[in-house]
């Protein structure tokens, strides 16, 4: 009976373990874009929030232009066509028609994160490249998938996270790559809000976040995926050695298909990564502490950075300006494609794979926990 137990105690861990020993995604040689002008970029679908941050851009900078936007739900382009004034003939409800007939160099992925893989199986034959809204994937099978497809395409296939554009971040990162604050023994990472429903989602993107199908679970996935990339690229690409989660629901009534509230927790070689991801915040939070032997890192939203000796009080310090090229995902991704900037680790494909095998690991734990169900 004891050794019944210890095995059922174990076996999230060992479920981690297993998800983790996947082969290490090679790059391949990108065929660049050799265009000048504004970036002809295409959009696939509008049922992510955050499109609407890529709808204002085209009147605000002449380095972007969208030439081509699939979207199945008519009603959808024509409500944000009316908003952000688009031209209607940009509109396909074919996605090889799109691209196609439009032939953006880039095209921006606004859909479900179970519909990227079909976005990327679509555009990396046709030479298109691909930013894709984090993260990359919840399933190890796809986010391989889609590897593989870049990697004989010779396209690039991107992931943004909003933290990749925190000068706070890239600072903290430089502190210990640098050996300043080295090395790395724990890592604490808070990402989320109120819940999607609290802060006003719209109906077409609260409908496939809350779809354990469509987002592959709730707050273990939708904010669960920035302390992975995160731990990833702190780490130098390592994959950790175990991999284990908890999810709950706290508020059933609101989201009774998938967790809102989520914890990972990330064992390396000589440190450890606790990832906190929650629709159930008092504020929306994107922070993340590093704990090293010469001392501790508080990395927040943007531009707040603080450092702390050992039992000493923390101290505000004024992050260095981020390479230009690191602006914002707009301006990366027409230098990127162009080929005027490297690719960014937190973008990078071999970063994003390990990021999903995080994912996928962490959704097997949190569901063997929950006795599989």
């Amino acid at each position: 009976m004891i050794r019944l137990l210890l095995l059922l105690l174990l076996l999230p861990a060992f479920v981690g373990c297993a998800a983790m020993k996947a082969s290490k995604v090679e790059p391949a040689p990108v065929h660049r874009s050799v265009e000048r002008g504004p970036l002809r970029i295409g959009i696939i679908g509008l049922v992510h929030g955050h499109v609407e941050g890529l709808l204002v851009q085209p009147g605000k900078r002449p380095d972007l232009r969208i030439v081509g936007i699939y979207e199945p739900d008519r009603a959808l382009f024509d409500r944000l066509a009316a908003k952000y004034g688009l031209d209607g003939a940009l509109y396909f409800d074919n996605l090889g028609r799109m691209l196609d007939q439009t032939k953006p160099e880039a095209v921006s992925v606004m859909t479900s994160v179970q519909d990227h893989l079909m976005a990327v199986e679509a555009c990396a034959p046709r030479g298109v490249h691909v930013l894709l809204e984090k993260p990359l994937a919840f399933r190890n099978a796809d986010a391989r998938r889609m590897a593989e497809l870049a990697r004989e395409h010779g396209v690039l296939v991107l992931t943004n996270y909003e933290t990749s554009w925190y000068d706070s971040v890239r600072e903290a990162q430089r502190l210990v790559a640098s050996g300043e604050m080295a090395p790395i023994r724990r890592m604490v990472f808070r990402d989320g809000h109120r819940g999607p429903k609290e802060i006003g989602c719209a109906p077409e993107f609260l409908a496939w976040l809350t779809d354990p199908e469509k987002n592959g679970g709730g707050a273990i996935v939708d904010f669960g995926c920035y302390g992975a990339i995160l731990a990833t690229w702190l780490m130098n690409g390592e994959r950790p050695s175990s991999v284990i989660a908890s999810a709950t629901t706290l508020k059933p009534a609101m989201y009774p298909r998938v967790d809102d509230d989520a914890t990972i927790v990330l064992t390396y070689r000589g440190a450890t990564a606790v990832i906190e991801a929650s629709w159930c915040w008092t504020h929306d939070t994107k922070e993340m502490d590093i704990y090293t032997e010469r001392g501790s890192i508080h990395a927040g939203k943007w531009d707040v950075l603080a450092i702390r000796a050992p039992d000493q009080p923390a101290e505000p310090v004024e992050p260095e300006a981020k390479p230009e090229c690191l602006e914002n995902e707009w301006t990366y991704l027409r230098r990127v494609v162009r080929g005027e900037c490297p690719v960014d680790p937190l973008s990078s494909l071999e970063m994003n794979v390990v990021a999903a095998e995080i994912l996928d690991a962490a959704r097997a734990s949190a569901k063997a926990n929950r006795g599989g169900h």
